[in-house]
């Protein structure tokens, strides 16, 4: 089925059971984003609420909630697009398989943009930004966010739309200092595009327009999030995925996604911000108040049958995880010819995609002598200069060797694999002083903090052990000793004070270590709690990678500088807790879970998850 609206894609969903619709209303307010999560969490269906609090039109959530059913809502075009793709990377498939790639050239047809000639639906009515869902999901948010948002800008002195860049940019439509139903905010990070128009814009006299659409056919919502190269608009690639070629309509000089549920147009102003945020974002802490781009609100545009589509977001696994699926499924072919010598990377969703990433690499240089990281270097620095690849923090790369089952996708064997190779008296490569995720507040600032590359081949040079060593103890205040992974220790400490303090600490731990046998134990943890990060791989990912700044947070057992190279003789050491400095982690206020904990025993359709 070609869906032509978000609701032909709500009927399809609740046809096949896919779908549940709540009837009574739910107050916006922190209720809706919490009965999201209870479902999402079960596995449970897309939820369509027809009664929202305050607002004349329903609301959608939850239609990715899981792998099957994002790959449900594309099943008829996914394998085109598939197909597309890999001609791409390599147009000799056509050559090799020319009867599997038939159908490539009219899935590219979908690709072109189109003018609405008779009217679009989207221009059906007019409405504010108060009558929209005011959806707030965490205690803490600033306002009401837009969360699937689909915004569109131009470069200045065009007005074609194959020049477009489309990104899903977080958009604040209430709270903070905004003027009601004439300002929003506009939150977008390093390597947007829509940075790139602003730096234009701000050289040229010409109004900054932007359009924001909400809902339509479901493949522009992913599309909006899909990493195309810098100068490919976003919308050839929503209409293949969508099966139906990209609708659009200009009016008061705008551009309208004609099918979308709605378009707010306005004009982002220079040089001017306010305050926007908090916002409990996806490494599972608040994004905090920061000063961003405010767009002036022209017209809110909405269609007959609109309805509100929306996410909520937080510690991973959400809903957005079904995005990096489908993006790998997609893309899978074409990693080698972005990065020549990777066959495979993993942005670990767990632990907030860019603070952890693995890929498994080729190293080829040298084959006539013992290997050592040498190409695997250069396709690491690749990821790192590449795209949104470029803001991994911790990039474990192994060079694949001769084992051709090597996955990234399977972290357990892969970190196995690599903690039986790894030397970290070589192995560790600092960049200090850099760019990292701006939701990532484990840095030194805003925006700063700092990225190690772990690099490895080679022989396997140690067993990994997942038993206390014989005679083994800890210094005062350090306790329960837990196994995440083979070869992993980690260690409850007392809580963070400080930087200075902290070095300090771990110093003296490294050096209390030096006592015991660790060969089989390479890396040691210290956290607030081992338990919990032991407890599920979800936990040590997201405890490990997400509170620590390899610079200041990583240390080791007989370390030592040599010629500005830091390397250490025995275990390596992160120190993963809680700082001082970091966002408060999101936490569901007690009342809101309890009116919730009523509304699923008292509402029909939700008993059955409760």
């Amino acid at each position: 089925m070609t869906y032509k609206s978000m609701m032909d894609c709500v009927r399809d969903l609740e046809k096949h059971g896919e779908l549940i619709r709540i009837k009574e209303e739910v107050d916006p307010n922190l209720e809706i984003a919490e009965i999201h999560r209870r479902i999402f969490e079960a596995k449970g269906p897309a939820i369509l609420f027809e009664n929202v609090k305050g607002s004349p039109f329903p609301a959608v959530s939850n239609i990715y909630g899981t792998f099957e059913r994002t790959e449900f809502i594309f099943r008829k075009t996914i394998d085109k697009v598939q197909k597309v793709v890999e001609l791409k990377a390599d147009p000799a498939n056509f050559l090799k398989n020319p009867l599997r790639y038939l159908s490539a050239p009219f899935t590219a047809l979908t690709a072109l943009p189109m003018k609405s000639r008779f009217g679009a639906p989207v221009t059906y009515g007019e409405t504010t930004i108060d009558q929209i869902p005011q959806i707030v999901s965490w205690p803490m948010d600033g306002g009401a966010f837009v969360t699937m948002p689909q915004v569109f800008t131009l470069p200045p002195k065009t007005k074609s739309i194959m020049e477009s860049n489309v990104g899903m940019y977080r958009i604040q439509l209430s709270g903070n200092d905004y003027i009601l139903n004439k300002e929003i905010g506009l939150h977008y990070q390093l390597h947007r595009g829509i940075g790139v128009h602003h730096t234009e814009y701000n050289k040229t006299d010409e109004p900054f327009r932007c359009s924001i659409f909400v809902g339509g056919p479901p493949a522009h919502a992913f599309s909006a999030i899909m990493p195309l190269p810098e100068g490919i608009s976003e919308l050839t690639f929503a209409g293949m995925l969508a099966g139906r070629r990209f609708r659009y309509t200009t009016q008061d000089g705008h551009h309208l996604s004609s099918d979308a549920d709605f378009v707010i147009t306005g004009t982002i102003v220079k040089d001017f911000k306010k305050p926007e945020g908090p916002f409990g974002d996806h490494l599972g802490y608040y994004s905090l108040t920061h000063d961003f781009p405010v767009l002036k609100v022209d017209k809110v545009y909405h269609r007959k049958d609109a309805v509100w589509h929306f996410s909520v977001v937080g510690r991973p696994p959400m809903e957005d995880s079904s995005f990096g699926y489908l993006i790998h499924k997609i893309v899978e072919k074409m990693t080698p010819q972005v990065f020549p010598g990777i066959k495979e990377i993993n942005a670990v969703d767990a632990a907030g995609v860019h603070p952890l990433l693995l890929a498994v690499g080729s190293e080829r240089y040298m084959p006539f002598r013992e290997k050592r990281p040498e190409e695997i270097l250069i396709q690491a620095n690749n990821i790192l200069g590449t795209g949104q690849t470029s803001l991994a923090k911790f990039l474990f790369i192994a060079d694949q060797g001769d084992d051709e089952n090597l996955n990234c996708h399977d972290i357990p064997k892969f970190t196995e694999h690599l903690l039986q190779r790894v030397d970290w008296t070589r192995d560790l490569h600092f960049q200090t002083k850099t760019t990292i995720d701006t939701l990532d507040y484990s840095g030194s600032g805003w925006n700063a903090g700092s990225k190690v590359i772990v690099a490895c081949c080679g022989a396997i040079i140690r067993k990994l052990g997942t038993t206390i060593p014989k005679d083994f103890n800890l210094p005062e205040g350090y306790s329960k000793p837990t196994f995440p992974l083979k070869g992993i220790m980690a260690i409850q400490s007392p809580a963070f004070k400080d930087q200075e303090a902290a070095a300090q600490e771990m110093s003296a731990l490294a050096e209390h270590l030096e006592q015991f046998n660790l060969e089989d134990i390479p890396l040691i943890l210290v956290v607030d709690d081992s338990e919990f990060t032991a407890a599920t791989l979800n936990n040590y990912v997201w405890v490990t990678y997400t509170r620590a700044n390899p610079s200041h947070d990583i240390y080791g057992v007989q370390s030592f500088v040599e010629h500005k190279h830091w390397g250490c003789k025995g275990s390596l050491i992160i120190d993963s807790r809680i700082k001082t400095h970091h966002a408060p982690p999101l936490i569901v206020d007690a009342e809101v879970s309890k009116r919730v904990d009523r509304l699923f025993e008292e509402i029909e359709v939700l008993k059955e998850f409760a």
